[in-house]
């Protein structure tokens, strides 16, 4: 679904030029649920923004399922980045007094999806984030955080996107709710084969992925498996035995 190839990425020119991503390889199949993790000033940001197109490589080639994007115009873009990639962000960017039902149904308002089709989409991808029917009218300053933020998982999912990306969801939000959180892009990932990428500077957080990607002075310095869905599979195992 994604490869890249010694992409390289600098901003400002001359002796205000700097050097961020030196050079990354990567690639990332469908069905994956990887983390990109990095302390600050690493990259990962950088490197999140160019596989979510929200950038452009300065140099290197970047493919996304098989087409080389690394050089499109912002219009090109922009209609990719509506049709096949959703984004989670650390602050929800919900409209506050809006409805629930409208927050999740905006992108298909701008794709031309008309208003009944709009509602049984919404519905279905609340239902996916964990939320029943009981919230559709409620307005987003109404919820809680961890609310908020699945209504911000549907939204992403609800053009049936290829890729979600999750920048430091959970950045908002308490240690508990925040496992629901990320239990809810496991579900995602295991139950509707949903490609995600968590970008976090937490290890802790990066350990509910099956792979990590470790980003440090714009380069990959470690790209391991993380095995979750086998210790998943060997806990709940190991409980059977004792009942």
């Amino acid at each position: 679904m994604i490869k890249c190839t010694n992409i390289k990425k600098s901003f400002g020119k001359g002796d205000t030029k700097t050097e961020v991503l030196h050079g990354v390889n990567l690639e990332i199949k469908e069905g994956e649920f990887v983390a990109i993790m990095g302390p600050s000033g690493s990259g990962k940001s950088t490197l999140m923004n160019i596989l979510g197109l929200l950038d452009i490589p300065t140099s290197g080639t970047y493919e996304l399922n098989g087409k080389d994007v690394s050089n499109l115009s912002d219009n090109e873009l922009a209609d990719i980045r509506r049709k096949e990639i959703g984004f989670v962000f650390q602050t929800f960017n919900l409209l506050p007094r809006t409805i629930v039902l409208r927050n999740v149904a905006l992108p298909l308002i701008y794709l031309g999806i008309e208003k009944n089709k709009r509602k049984e989409m919404s519905k279905k991808v609340l239902k996916m984030a964990g939320l029943d029917e009981s919230f559709l009218y409620n307005k987003s300053n109404e919820l809680s955080g961890g609310q908020m933020q699945r209504v911000a998982i549907a939204r992403a999912l609800v053009n049936n996107p290829n890729i979600i990306f999750a920048d430091e969801p959970t950045g908002n939000l308490d240690s508990k709710t925040g496992k629901v959180v990320l239990e809810t892009f496991q579900k995602l990932n295991d139950e509707y084969n949903r490609t995600i990428i968590l970008i976090t500077h937490e290890r802790y957080i990066a350990e509910h992925a099956d792979r990590i990607i470790h980003v440090l002075d714009g380069n990959v310095v470690e790209d391991v498996a993380h095995e979750r869905k086998r210790l998943i599979k060997e806990t709940k195992n190991s409980n059977k035995d004792y009942k």
